[in-house]
């Protein structure tokens, strides 16, 4: 039966009995563009943006929806993004980068990071950007004297560690006392942050922000935090601090296979927004501006990686390897997250599965294994294997391993198909080498 709940919106199963998604086969997908192919499907990614904007701000109307670019951005999405009245969370001169070249305003742009640099706080400063979200003591002084020396007073938010479990893989959690992120709440250094970032001349504090980690499954973690954090923000009203912004973060669970199930959109909304006004209604504090960041949960159900078969490699009453032209170059997180993915064959999609394979990479690696022991109509030589929900982190975390080029990412909608990432060349690979040249022993001397 095919795994509707993890493909894209548009994603069906034509006469022919192939896979197709925004209205284009696969197999047409794969002949002008070449594996491994990434496609993204326009409708999810904008029924995702609506999706979150209205569940929260129906909620609370005083809401804010930011996509959190490292799940993967580029122009093309940026522009999707802004379109659909959303915000950008980045955390790197790099994604600022994008945000630039798209026309992205820049005042609904908020920038983390647990070690931005000099330079790409000053370009934060310099841009106008809508928040700087301080992570750390030497980033408070810093980002105080960058922007005093620039003449401006720089909004900030300070993320604090609520120190709450999520239940979530341990490289993914963040929110823990034990993590290189934000200010614990435990130690009191979260408490010496509000007071020093109070005092700074050139810093606004606009409010609070936490986040426990990705992928959360699980909503009381939420509602725990949030009461937890806006608690300990009261404690602080009498030395100034005006809540204005209040964000939890995102870490929003999206489904890998088919028995997942992780709570809608709207019941993440109503455990955080129902929270939030409960604790502030108690606590006698006014109702602040809610952002949270979304990344995997938007661009997640909107990829769909393609790939092709090559080498089949049996050994008898043990394993039956396919072995694919992409792998851990495009897709590291079955390797570092042991992430597990659903594969359907795209040219059998109506068959029923007749026997049991591991899908192998081509990189040289024995962990280089996208999916372990997935039940699959015959596979042949040439077939294409569609692997979804690979919309986030798959596509901005791929390296160029083994000198391997990464793959294209097509957008599409209304059966037409547009290249929004072209495949990387040999040359591109070498663009940044630069020729050494020996230059002649130097004559006399010992």
């Amino acid at each position: 039966m095919f795994p509707q709940n993890v493909f894209p919106d548009t994603s069906r199963i034509n006469s022919r009995g192939q896979l197709t998604i925004g209205g284009c086969t696969a197999q047409a997908l794969a002949q002008e563009y070449g594996t491994p192919l990434y496609i993204f499907d326009e409708a999810t990614l904008r029924n995702r943006c609506r999706s979150f904007r209205q569940e929260f701000e129906r909620r609370h109307r005083n809401s804010s929806v930011l996509y959190a670019s490292k799940a993967y951005i580029n122009p093309a999405l940026a522009r999707i993004f802004q379109e659909e009245g959303l915000g950008l969370d980045v955390v790197s001169g790099g994604e600022l980068a994008v945000a630039q070249r798209a026309g992205f305003p820049l005042e609904r742009v908020y920038f983390h990071g647990n070690n931005k640099t000099p330079e790409e706080l000053s370009l934060a400063v310099t841009l106008g950007l809508g928040r700087v979200v301080v992570d750390s003591f030497h980033e408070l002084e810093l980002l105080d004297r960058i922007a005093r020396e620039a003449g401006k007073t720089q909004n900030i938010l300070i993320r604090v560690s609520p120190g709450i479990d999520p239940h979530t893989h341990s490289h993914t959690t963040t929110g823990i006392l034990d993590s290189k992120f934000g200010f614990s709440i435990q130690t009191g250094h979260a408490a010496q942050a509000i007071r020093q970032a109070l005092a700074a001349r050139n810093l606004k504090l606009r409010g609070l922000h936490f986040h426990l980690g990705s992928p959360i499954f699980e909503l009381e973690p939420y509602q725990a935090a949030v009461d937890l954090v806006l608690r300990f923000a009261a404690g602080f009203r009498e030395e100034g601090l005006e809540l204005a912004e209040f964000s939890p973060g995102g870490g929003f669970a999206i489904a890998y296979t088919r028995m997942q199930q992780p709570p809608s959109i709207g019941q993440y909304a109503e455990t955080i927004v129902g929270a939030m006004k409960s604790t502030c209604q108690e606590l006698g504090m006014e109702l602040p501006q809610l952002v949270v960041e979304p990344g995997r949960s938007i661009v997640g159900p909107a990829g769909v990686a393609l790939y092709r078969v090559g080498a089949i490699k049996e050994i008898p009453g043990v394993r039956k390897y396919v072995s694919v032209d992409g792998g851990m170059g495009d897709n590291i997180r079955p390797a570092l997250y042991q992430a597990v993915y659903e594969v359907v064959n795209a040219s059998k999609a109506d068959h029923d599965p007749d026997e049991t394979v591991t899908i192998a990479g081509k990189y040289c690696e024995s962990g280089d294994v996208l999916a372990r022991d997935v039940a699959l109509p015959r596979v042949e030589s040439g077939d294409l294997l569609a692997l979804p929900a690979a919309g986030a982190y798959a596509p901005s975390m791929a390296s160029t391993y083994n000198l391997n080029p990464r793959p294209p990412i097509v957008l599409v909608g209304g059966g037409r198909s547009h290249l929004i990432r072209r495949r990387e060349s040999y040359q591109d690979l070498m663009r940044g080498d630069v020729p050494y040249v020996p230059q002649p022993a130097a004559r006399g001397g010992h």
